[in-house]
């Protein structure tokens, strides 16, 4: 199992999805660790709106999923 309190890369990621028979194809971030959860037995959660006010304290996911959400990057105006 994954080290707890540290996020998982994305190769590391990807090994721990298959381990839990889920074959991560080419799905995204969000959805590959929501099938995890699935596989796990667990709600598939991940990313969600429930990420404010989650019971689970003892999640995989939770650092990495209490994240906000990266910036967009600025766009350059015309010269």
């Amino acid at each position: 199992m994954p080290m707890e309190g540290r996020e998982l890369n994305w190769v590391e990621m990807r090994r721990y999805a298959r381990s839990k028979g889920v074959n991560p194809g080419k799905m995204r971030k969000t959805e590959l660790v929501r099938a995890i959860q699935a596989a796990e037995g667990n709600p598939q959660c991940f990313a969600s709106e429930r990420k404010d006010h989650c019971p689970e304290t003892d999640c995989l996911w939770e650092r990495d999923c209490k994240k906000p959400p990266a910036a967009a990057p600025r766009e350059t105006p015309p010269a």
